[in-house]
């Protein structure tokens, strides 16, 4: 693969919500492996909203597991993991494929079987595509965020477009 074609998302939506599990599942996707910050919360919250809640329901109901992988602390990790009962690991080092490879060996899934889903193309895009994995840029929740975050939201315009609505 192209290095460029590395920050290259296989698709776009702007929420979580917005992803079609059904059509995942018919491609041949088993998992997902999510952000956290600002892409399931905004960055520094610790609420799990119903909707959330509700989406991780309607992920499994479509048969898919479901884990968070994050470079944020293993204690908000933990926390938020264990309030959404799903399989995490903190402290990832994103867009390092350890992470990615450790829960697609939990999972018991090639990675070709797994979807990333995240809000920055350094890190989710990244790591995800380096691992083999289907990738989903979702827009990031919040505009509150990490100052290095920020920074690498610089560079990341002059990589990606986002279609504009209407």
């Amino acid at each position: 693969m192209r290095t460029l074609n590395l920050l290259k998302p296989d698709e776009m939506v702007d929420s979580v919500y917005e992803i079609d599990l059904q059509h995942l599942k018919k491609m041949g996707i088993r998992g997902i492996i999510t952000d956290l910050d600002n892409t399931l919360v905004a960055w520094h919250s610790s609420e799990i909203t119903d909707i959330l809640t509700q989406w991780v329901q309607n992920v499994r109901a479509a048969g898919l597991k479901i884990a968070v992988v994050s470079n944020n602390s293993s204690a908000r990790v933990q926390e938020l993991a264990n309030k959404l009962g799903v399989a995490y690991v903190a402290k990832a080092i994103k867009p390092r494929r350890r992470a990615f490879r450790q829960i697609a060996k939990e999972f018991q899934l090639s990675p070709d079987k797994v979807a990333v889903v995240g809000d920055q193309l350094f890190t989710d895009i990244l790591g995800g595509n380096r691992s083999g994995m289907y990738t989903i840029l979702v827009a990031p929740i919040s505009k509150h965020e990490f100052i290095g975050t920020k920074i690498a939201r610089c560079f990341e315009r002059f990589f990606i477009k986002r279609p504009n609505k209407a």
